[in-house]
């Protein structure tokens, strides 16, 4: 019989759990009509979790002692209640490193970025934050991109919108270029937070979406470049060329501010005028909400 820190007992109910979770309400796609077990499989709990699918494996079967961060990637993964996360950290026998449960702080943008944004009519801009999320835009960027405010606040993820919003997707005419690059700044943020929940979850979402994104996250590649050439294909103006340059803010918070720009009298530039004239209404404030961390 196991005991509360027997490591079988952790590795049973890791499985127990995954038993009996839908795999379509993890946002997994249904790659078959029958599956041989019930719930979710190992592999995709470990791409949830942003763990390998061996060391995963060992859990299960006992052969290896869980980390407190694994503990909660998998926790999330798992989507345990706070009694049932508990449990979990008992059965690790890390019951004092239980993460404490309560609302997680927010990504403010400060009103004078968001003027900025809006003394900006004819250059799309964005405020960057934490895993790529998209604080806030302007007018122009929803007349380049999306209505982001269409889009749900948790899902408002710049690497994710590349990666999954097919629209998005087409108009890069440098589509791979972009999102390798795009990788590989989410990868070069992620070493200075590993213990982050938000950022586990995204890239077991998109690692189990898209397989170029499972590749090139493998590939450990970083990037921290804060200028650059963007090609898009819009619908509405055809090709634009654009120089992409991001700035830090200064006040710590790990923002960024993106902006595109075309070169003054190139067909960009005029048919990015045309594209960002049609826009009327600028971007109401309350529109792009504060993100949580």
């Amino acid at each position: 019989m196991t005991s509360p820190s027997d490591p079988r007992a952790l590795g049973a109910f890791l499985k127990a759990r995954r038993a009996q979770l839908d795999p379509r309400e993890c946002g997994l796609p249904e790659t078959d009509s029958a599956r041989r077990v019930a719930g979710l499989r190992r592999e995709e709990v470990a791409a949830l979790a942003a763990i390998s699918v061996d060391y995963y494996t060992r859990l299960e079967q006992g052969r290896v002692r869980a980390s407190a961060p694994v503990l909660t990637t998998l926790a999330r993964a798992l989507r345990l209640d706070e009694d049932e996360e508990r449990y979990l950290y008992a059965l690790a026998g890390r019951s004092d490193a239980r993460p404490r449960r309560g609302r997680r702080p927010v990504q403010r943008v400060r009103p004078a970025m968001r003027r900025l944004l809006a003394q900006l009519p004819h250059a799309p801009a964005l405020v960057l934050g934490k895993r790529l999320d998209i604080l806030a835009w302007n007018a122009a960027a929803t007349a380049l991109y999306t209505d982001f405010a269409a889009v749900p606040a948790a899902r408002r993820n710049y690497l994710r919108l590349m990666f999954l919003d097919p629209a998005i997707r087409a108009m890069h005419r440098e589509w791979a270029h972009d999102a390798r690059d795009a990788v590989a700044a989410l990868r070069m943020e992620a070493a200075a937070d590993t213990d982050d929940p938000g950022l586990a979850a995204l890239v077991g979402e998109l690692t189990i979406q898209d397989a170029d994104f499972r590749t090139w996250w493998a590939e450990h590649r970083v990037n921290s470049a804060t200028y650059g050439t963007k090609e898009y294909r819009h619908p509405l103006v055809g090709d634009l060329t654009l120089d992409c340059d991001t700035w830090a803010a200064s006040d710590g918070s790990g923002q960024r501010l993106m902006v595109l720009t075309a070169e003054s009298g190139s067909p960009s530039h005029d048919a990015l005028r045309i594209l960002t004239s049609w826009t009327a209404e600028p971007v109401k404030q309350d529109a792009a909400r504060d993100t949580a961390v």
